[in-house]
């Protein structure tokens, strides 16, 4: 299986590495993952222990897995998928065999913890322990992964710690405990952005429209009809994507109350769900209830996308670690016990089935429905806006004959063409070193690239009696005989720095260094700046690493800024974009204010609507408050169903831009895209990059439809105090400049 890294996660790994490389001899260095559930932890630690074990020798991994499930099983596995070669072991094979140079080894706690187990034993043969010290005998270094380490912060678990003297233990979890000064941190934003998690936790959608309604006396009835009726609205969804994906109800059970499992399961064979026909399963801790039922049934593969199970009944928090992304929608019942929220609960239904939104609210959001008021408060609590209430929106009747032409790049993950990057380092590397193919060895030469069989290293020499002397000390340079088994590690690391330096993958930087620089076969037309052999190219990589980082990052900086480093692929389509004629809506419950605006498209759009930023509040204020507005839209992020354009990004990448609103003024169609305003100070609170580049694409856009006699406007509004400013010729990062106009004196 070949596992594409994301952006996000080549950073934490790139984060760990670094953090690993400034452990003190001696001292057990300590850092924190903090990745949340979906954002691909197994992947980040297993290329994490894989490119290091390409740079370090006498390493041994351990990786403990929390309680039961087979986690150690299943995250086994998963390295055996992603990453080739790597010898991997669970507990029974050490206690076979033992530990071993470059050994990734996978151990449930509990296997060492509970009473009875024998690998703590003494007896007549090796224990754990034993295997352990035989290990740091032969001077192996053990770096500890602990995953899931919120639930293993026992006494116990800190004892085993100790049996291996860890230079390293990396801490993994999503609700980590303790403030470490290591810290790797994955952001919820960067996961949701990749599609690999849905937008938004929807609570208790439609609720609003029952106020009034009896129903807390059968809850039961209530709430699962409510997510039933969800589970088909999505599985016609996905099936008209073309896409097999069933759903999953997830009905979590109060810790008592069989009676209530019992009438859970009645509800569900009286609309034709049950276990005899595969469409119910059960997974609870007990064999069987005081009623009978039985209590694991259904479960074999339920986690494939088109398993025939709709529903899944369970007890208080799924097993840690359970993945099943086709789960979409939690119904939590309540027995008035209080029970606590737990956030792992709701990671079960975040993430998406097929790692990828799809422009569609209903499928790119899960669904939470329950009466208890605390589990709710919990989820606010920890998912702060990703959390919120909803109900479904109708467009108004008079704006569904509205269009407006838009752009869209079909493929958002285009990558710089490999060869005209090859070409770009070309250019630079003749330009800067005057290559002509004659002597171009003796010219990298004179502006200090090395060329040696040997792997040039220096280090110091001398006397000091207190620190502050060490500057004292006499530099000696010396070599080491290159060998490709130990020194391919170091090859393999700087390779994988340059391709994280100019965007490239580490396959294609390893290629146009061999093709540039080495003495393969030359074909047709290729360009050689040197013929190494292939022994030396590992040297020249190793002894010049600095000077090579240096070319290609300038290399790769100046042909984009003259625009010739090219995207393999560069699109765009046009399309006529329509209003949605529904819109799932969300909104803050609790606010105090509920007002209506009238002026916006859809029925009932409340003043409360969230997610919104402070610019977006304010705006939407102005336009039901403004005279010169008729309407306004509410525009999507992401998708096929909303309005975008295309720009190019700083790195020449095409991205699809989706502008905040499409406002009706007496005088045209705005576009509008809002922006942080500035602090007191004038410091600039716009966050985004991109902004001058997606001004210059809305420019451009204006001036295409202003050619064609379409009265369409455009510009950036930002806030500047209690003023709303707007842009629309030359964008500026300072809004006091005369760039930026009052928004009351321009839509008028």
């Amino acid at each position: 299986m070949n596992i594409e890294l994301l952006p996000f996660q080549r950073n934490a790994i790139r984060e760990l590495q670094q953090a690993v490389e400034n452990e003190k001899p001696g001292i057990t260095t300590e850092i924190t993952l903090e990745s949340c559930t979906g954002s691909g932890k197994t992947i980040i630690l297993t290329h994490f222990m894989d490119e290091y074990l390409h740079c370090h020798d006498k390493t041994v991994f351990v990786w403990f897995t929390p309680g039961k499930g087979n986690l150690e099983e299943q995250s086994k596995k998963k390295m055996d998928a992603y990453i080739h070669g790597r010898t991997t072991k669970l507990l029974s094979d050490i206690m076979t065999s033992g530990f071993a140079e470059n050994d990734c080894c996978f151990i449930n706690w509990e296997l060492l913890n509970k009473k009875g187990n024998n690998a703590l034993k003494d007896g007549e043969h090796t224990n754990f322990k034993e295997y352990v010290d035989k290990s740091l005998d032969a001077g192996l270094d053990f770096k500890l992964i602990i995953d899931e380490s919120h639930t293993n912060d026992t006494i116990k678990t800190k004892a085993i710690i100790d049996f291996f003297h860890p230079s390293t233990i990396i801490k993994a979890s999503a609700t980590p405990k303790g403030n470490s000064t290591n810290r790797v941190i994955v952001l919820e934003e960067d996961v949701i952005a990749q599609g690999l998690i849905k937008k938004l936790l929807v609570i208790n959608e439609n609720f609003n429209k029952l106020a009034g309604a009896t129903i807390d006396d059968n809850q039961v009835d209530f709430l699962l009809s409510k997510a039933l009726e969800k589970q088909q609205l999505l599985r016609s969804k996905f099936l008209q994507n073309g896409t097999d994906i069933n759903p999953l109800i997830l009905v979590q059970m109060p810790n008592t109350s069989d009676t209530l499992l019992e009438q859970v399961t009645t509800w569900f064979e009286q609309h034709k769900i049950s276990f005899e026909n595969n469409l119910l399963a059960i997974w609870m801790n007990e064999k069987k209830s005081s009623k009978g039922i039985t209590m694991h049934e259904n479960l074999d593969g339920i986690e494939k996308n088109n398993a025939e199970p709709v529903a899944m009944i369970f007890k208080l928090a799924v097993a840690t670690g359970w993945d099943c992304p086709r789960a979409h929608i939690l119904v939590k019942l309540r027995d008035n016990m209080g029970e606590t929220f737990e956030i792992q609960t709701i990671g079960r239904i975040r993430r998406m089935p097929e790692a990828k939104h799809y422009g569609d609210d209903d499928l790119d959001n899960c669904y939470l429905y329950t009466l208890d008021e605390k589990f709710i408060e919990g989820a606010k609590k920890n998912l702060g806006k990703d959390a919120l209430d909803a109900s479904l929106l109708h467009l108004k009747d008079e704006y569904k004959t509205f269009e407006l032409p838009g752009e869209r790049h079909p493929d958002e993950n285009d990558e710089h063409d490999p060869k005209q990057a090859k070409a770009a380092l070309i250019g630079h590397f003749k330009q800067k070193y005057n290559l002509d193919g004659k002597n171009n060895q003796l010219k990298f030469e004179s502006k200090g690239y090395k060329f040696s069989q040997y792997i040039e290293n220096e280090t110091l020499t001398g006397t000091i009696h207190t620190l502050p002397q060490i500057s004292n000390l006499q530099t000696v340079d010396f070599k080491t005989p290159l060998n490709t088994h130990v020194h391919g590690r170091v090859y393999h690391h700087f390779i994988g720095q340059i391709s994280s330096d100019i965007g490239l993958s580490y396959e294609n930087v390893n290629t146009i260094m061999r093709q540039l620089f080495c003495e393969l076969p030359k074909k047709s037309g290729q360009t050689k700046l040197l013929r190494l052999d292939r022994r030396s190219i590992y040297s020249f990589v190793i002894n010049n690493i600095d000077k090579l980082r240096e070319d290609f990052k300038q290399a790769s900086s100046d042909q984009l800024k003259a625009g010739t480093l090219g995207i393999s692929t560069r699109r765009k389509e046009s399309f006529i974009f329509k209003i949605p004629e529904t819109c799932l809506f969300t909104y803050n419950a609790s606010a105090m204010f509920q007002d209506v605006y009238s002026k916006n498209v859809y029925e009932k759009y409340l003043a409360s609507a969230e997610i919104r930023s402070a610019p977006e509040q304010a705006f939407e204020n102005f336009c039901q408050s403004s005279d010169a507005v008729i309407w306004f839209y509410k525009n999507g992020d992401k998708g096929s169903d909303y309005y975008s354009i295309v720009y190019e990004d700083n790195n020449g990448k095409q991205r699809n831009f989706f502008p905040d609103y499409v406002v009706k003024t007496k005088e045209g169609l705005w576009i509008i895209e809002t922006k942080g305003g500035q602090t007191k100070a004038g410091q600039s609170q716009d966050i985004d990059p991109f902004s001058p580049k997606k001004f210059e694409a809305l420019k451009a856009y204006i001036q295409v439809m202003q050619k064609d006699c379409r009265a369409i406007f455009g510009g950036f509004v930002r806030q500047n105090g209690i003023h709303l400013c707007i842009c629309t010729d030359t964008y500026s990062d300072k809004i006091a400049s005369p760039n930026w106009q009052l928004l009351d004196d321009v839509l008028k």
